[in-house]
């Protein structure tokens, strides 16, 4: 009887030590089909499709909310005609109607043309880049982290932004004009912000201009620098340092969002309501596409936490980027224009327009994330 337990407990390890490394070919196997994803998203092809899924997000999501995103720029900018109407939905109605009074319907697309052309190549390169360089930061599901994804996310904003915004400057401009006698052509406004003038803080150019007489030999050279004026291509970068920072929390709190939301609506539990079938070109290893009314939740909620980190700093990039436009032509920092804005309407002056900023945003950022993954789905990437 020993010998029979002996020999079924010698069967059972063997049994064991048999289906043991059963297991290994199968994480061999998905170690393998992950691999190969990695390396087909570093592809031209994967690289070019995913770029154009991204441009044409952009666009879409664009025009969906361009009337209330010129209304929003007339009130962050503090515009003296449009004061008057700024915080609350009434004021937005009003505006919108002021608009359409003075310019027409078309009057709310107005700088919609150099948004479409900013925002193609800013869409594409973002979510292009958020592809690449999560593939670098987030190599295997081991690494798949929230700091890893908010960290993949802001540096993919960074780098769009960094390409694209001399296109937004000239956006905003051109959103900031409402007199009809001043009306400028993209042309003409792109040669208003090149010649345009920017002088340092009026006690730097008195100081500098006092010591220049008696500055031979010491720094002279320094001291007439400063009163000169500077003009070029350095007004296409007005306000670049707070979109910079901005960027960091919008578009890494956007994909950090957006993904761990379609974590959620993928979860087991609620998966057969949530998503489709994976189509049967889909990559190995993907995840599940959702279906259309989760996608565009996932995405909405990505746009409101987004929107709701970086908002302030949005704020002042704003009256930076129309620093040439208006007031005396000095270039205001970043410290200064936030003092100016407290000044003038204490630190709700932060968050003017957020309400708009809010309806636009959701669906906005719905449809951006929406499209891509579509297009996406649609190329077979």
């Amino acid at each position: 009887m020993p010998s029979a337990l002996i020999s079924s407990h010698a069967s059972s390890m063997t049994g064991s030590e048999t289906t043991d490394p059963a297991i290994c070919p199968t994480d061999s196997e998905a170690a393998v089909h992950e691999a190969k994803s990695r390396q087909n998203k570093r592809s031209l092809d994967y690289v070019w499709k995913s770029g154009v899924a991204g441009g044409l997000a952009g666009c879409a999501a664009k025009t969906l909310v361009a009337p209330l995103d010129r209304v929003k720029i007339l009130f962050q900018s503090h515009n003296p005609h449009f004061i008057k109407y700024s915080g609350s939905w009434v004021g937005v109605a009003g505006a919108i109607k002021e608009i359409t009074r003075q310019d027409g319907a078309l009057g709310l697309f107005r700088g919609h043309s150099a948004t479409v052309l900013r925002i193609f190549p800013y869409a594409a390169i973002k979510f292009l880049a958020y592809e690449q360089i999560r593939a670098v930061v987030i190599p295997n599901k081991e690494h798949e982290t929230p700091l890893r994804r908010l960290m993949s996310g802001a540096l993919a904003g960074v780098t769009s932004v960094f390409f694209t915004y001399p296109l937004e400057v000239i956006r905003v401009r051109l959103a900031f004009e409402t007199k009809k006698d001043s009306r400028s052509s993209l042309r003409s406004i792109c040669r208003k912000i090149y010649n345009e003038h920017v002088y340092n803080k009026p006690s730097q150019i008195e100081a500098a201009a006092k010591e220049a007489p008696t500055a031979i030999g010491r720094g002279a050279a320094s001291a007439v620098t400063a009163v000169a004026p500077r003009s070029g291509l350095v007004n296409f970068y007005r306000g670049f340092s707070p979109t910079l920072l901005g960027m960091l929390p919008y578009a890494g709190m956007s994909f950090l969002t957006h993904d761990t939301a379609g974590d959620v609506l993928r979860h087991p539990k609620i998966a057969k309501w949530t998503t489709l079938p994976p189509p049967e070109n889909a990559p190995a290893g993907k995840a599940a596409p959702l279906r259309s009314w989760a996608e565009l939740l996932a995405g909405g909620t990505a746009g409101v936490v987004s929107q709701t980190a970086s908002y302030p700093l949005e704020v002042i990039r704003r009256r930076m980027q129309v620093g040439g436009a208006v007031g005396d032509g000095h270039r205001l920092r970043i410290g200064e224009t936030a003092r100016l804005i407290i000044k003038e309407r204490g630190f709700r002056g932060f968050f003017v327009g957020l309400t708009i900023g809010y309806a636009k945003v959701m669906p906005m950022a719905a449809v951006a994330f929406y499209t891509y993954e579509r297009v996406k789905r649609a190329f077979g990437i």
